[in-house]
């Protein structure tokens, strides 16, 4: 009996000891939130913020769907606060910790507010950016791609209906072929009119914007970047140039892991400019020898962009690329500081990042007019060699996963040797196939451990269009 009670004694006083740690460890992660727990938060409060007022989507949803069910166990415990009058999301672990928070600005999307708060700095950049209209425009009455009429292929509806094919959490399929959307699938929630984040399909785009300045000789692709990103000519990193950026062969550090505090996930949810922040990493490799996927190259590539095209970039962006292509949804978001983020943030309807693709098909040329520069988009696709063939030069996969460095995969699907790929991150795929003038479009959230390739379905497209 004496020893029940002191264990009864022991479990009182550590019970009361939990009682008031509790408060204090909150208190604690409240006022100095690890970095895991706030780029957590960042993350819950960007995804709530651009899918909520950019794509008219429902917070609560976005929040289980996106954010909770396909990632990391701590995104579980977010929780969202929504100001739809202010046009901005907070969130937190448990709804207080960690300080996330995500402004939506008109023409240029939501921003991650590093340090939390809102400040004279997002002031300027949201003004700036307001200059940019974001009205949605009324669809053509016309055919796509100039409208919003389909020509669809029932043999083609039927290969795209497989849900196989589709693979998990599958939320748009298009095919394009000869210039004409003959096949379009979306799943429950989505459509035509949804805006959907394409990932590092944006930086496709990006070299895409890179290549519009080459052909008004504002750019050149062996240029030194160095002026642009504030390096020193006795610098080692001067060297750098435009096309070491577009063929991740720069040298420079950079660590995409994701699902910790890494290089990209640091620049993406904690730094107000993420150019700065990759532009300050130190050179690793010799200039050009070393072929590393790195979301900062895009990053620095679409501050290199801006300062080219000056004072009206955005501007550039929609008059110069999203308006002739008839991309009336696109939406390129922004840093805290008002920088693309040309890596990652890029919001468009499927519709419209299959014009992107169409674009591309068509070697840059667009009902007649030339965008890009003559053989632009041949270097996009062509092999970087320390990449062992499986990337090109203008941030576009040739083909994706290859087991072997130099085997094509696709090959064993019957997959055209010119055909590449804008690809992004949780099952984002556009194929485009030249010599077939095919471009096909998959869509969706599906996490790395689903192990989904679209390979097959692209070799189930081909056979259908033959």
């Amino acid at each position: 009996m004496a020893a029940l009670s002191k264990l009864k004694k022991i479990g009182g006083v550590a019970l009361k000891l939990v009682v008031v740690a509790l408060p204090v460890l909150g208190a604690a992660l409240w006022w100095q939130p690890p970095d895991l727990i706030r780029v957590g938060a960042n993350y819950t409060a960007k995804t709530v913020c651009s899918n909520v007022f950019l794509a008219g989507r429902d917070p609560d949803e976005v929040l289980r769907t996106d954010v909770q069910a396909p990632g990391h166990p701590l995104l579980r415990l977010m929780r969202i606060s929504v100001d739809h009058d202010g046009r901005m999301v907070r969130a937190g672990l448990f709804g207080f910790i960690g300080g996330g928070l995500a402004v939506f600005r008109p023409g240029t999307g939501c921003a991650v507010l590093a340090d939390g708060r809102l400040g004279d700095e997002v002031s300027r950049a949201a003004a700036a950016a307001s200059a940019v209209s974001d009205a949605p425009v009324a669809p053509k009455a016309a055919s796509w791609p100039d409208g919003e009429t389909v020509n669809i292929d029932a043999a083609l509806t039927k290969v795209i209906a497989s849900d196989r094919l589709a693979g998990p959490g599958m939320r748009a399929i298009l095919v394009v072929h000869d210039g004409r959307l003959v096949a379009e699938r979306y799943a429950d929630g989505f459509g035509p009119a949804i805006a959907e984040l394409g990932w590092s399909m944006t930086k496709s785009v990006t070299a895409g914007l890179i290549g519009l300045l080459v052909k008004e000789g504002r750019l050149a692709l062996d240029q030194p970047v160095a002026a642009a990103l504030g390096w020193q000519a006795a610098d080692p990193r001067a060297r750098i140039s435009i096309a070491d950026l577009l063929a991740m062969s720069s040298g420079l550090k950079f660590n995409e892991g994701y699902g910790a505090v890494s290089d990209v996930t640091r620049m993406l949810y904690l730094e107000p400019d993420m150019a700065a922040f990759a532009s300050a990493q130190p050179l690793l490799h010799p200039i050009g020898t070393v072929w590393s996927y790195s979301s900062g190259s895009a990053v620095m590539l679409s501050r290199i962009f801006q300062d080219a095209a000056g004072s009206d970039a955005l501007g550039f962006v929609r008059h110069r690329l999203f308006e002739p292509l008839g991309m009336t949804s696109a939406v390129m978001e922004t840093d805290e500081r008002g920088t693309l983020v040309g890596s990652s943030y890029m919001y468009a309807t499927p519709r419209d990042w299959a014009r992107y693709g169409l674009l591309l098909a068509q070697d840059g040329v667009w009902k007649g007019q030339a965008l890009l520069p003559p053989g632009y988009v041949s270097m996009m696709a062509s092999p970087v060699a320390a990449s062992g063939g499986e990337y090109g030069h203008g941030m576009v996969w040739r083909w994706t996963d290859a087991p072997v460095p130099g085997e094509n995969p696709g090959a064993a699907f019957g997959i055209p040797a010119d055909t590449f790929w804008m690809t992004g991150h949780d099952g984002q795929y556009v194929a485009v196939i030249p010599s077939k003038q095919l471009v096909i479009l998959r869509m969706g959230l599906t996490p790395a451990r689903e192990h989904y390739q679209p390979e097959a379905l692209v070799q189930a497209v081909l056979g259908a269009v033959r």
